[in-house]
């Protein structure tokens, strides 16, 4: 017998009753947040799977240590062309953007 919550809400459900439904300003506000959190979270656990420190990273990149820190942990606003040779020369990888017109 399985006994259902009915308190439960989804992720979608909550965020709209925290956060304000997908079009309000602090909901467009929070997701451009989250995407540079995911950004900073992406470049961290690439920068691990392929072992490197940040500071190796850096060097590849071609920018400093400070730098890489602050992206992993969303304290700055990341150039598209430095991200670029983060991922491209840095990770040895390539980066993949799409556009959601929803």
């Amino acid at each position: 017998m399985t006994v259902k919550n009915k308190n439960l809400k989804s992720l979608d459900q909550f965020i709209d009753e925290e956060i304000g439904e997908k079009g309000s300003k602090k909901r467009d506000r929070f997701e451009n947040e989250y995407d540079a959190f995911r950004i900073g979270a992406l470049i961290q656990q690439a920068r691990e799977q392929k072992g490197l420190t940040q500071q190796q990273l850096a060097e590849l990149a071609g920018t400093n240590k400070s730098y890489i820190s602050k992206v992993e942990r969303n304290l700055k606003d990341i150039r598209f062309s430095t991200l670029q040779r983060i991922i491209n020369e840095g990770l040895g990888g390539q980066l993949n953007i799409s556009i959601n017109l929803e």
